[in-house]
């Protein structure tokens, strides 16, 4: 029997600074729940085999497409297609709930110093 637990998300968040690092916060089936702090410009990826969703819960995130962009308010989500290059920007901190297959790597298609290949569960 599995211990069913109430997730909060503003006292998740306070248990990490780091930007760039998603921690674990939770599964649904074979997918993760993960809380990521944003801040600058990432590197341009894409996922081949997943979709990803960003859900962003404070501050405002840019991601940048290759033939346009979108840009994120707290409350708002959008879904990147498996395949879709894309460039998230953060020009203040945002704070990202992202919803991915356990098998998503946070840097994609593309290997460096910035790819965590072990996510923190908090």
């Amino acid at each position: 029997m599995h211990t069913i637990e109430k997730v909060n998300l503003n006292e998740k968040f306070a248990r990490f600074c780091e930007h760039w690092s998603p921690k674990i916060v939770g599964q649904v089936n074979d997918f993760y729940v993960k809380l990521v702090k944003l801040q600058g410009e990432f590197i341009w990826h894409r996922h081949e085999a997943e979709d990803e969703l960003f859900l962003v819960v404070k501050g405002s995130l840019l991601i940048k497409l290759r033939d346009g962009e979108i840009r994120l308010g707290k409350g708002e989500f959008v879904v990147i297609p498996r395949g879709v290059e894309h460039l998230p920007v953060a020009e203040e901190e945002v704070h990202v709930v992202l919803i991915e297959p356990a098998s998503t790597l946070n840097t994609g298609n593309v290997r460096n110093e910035r790819t965590l290949a072990e996510l923190e569960r908090i």
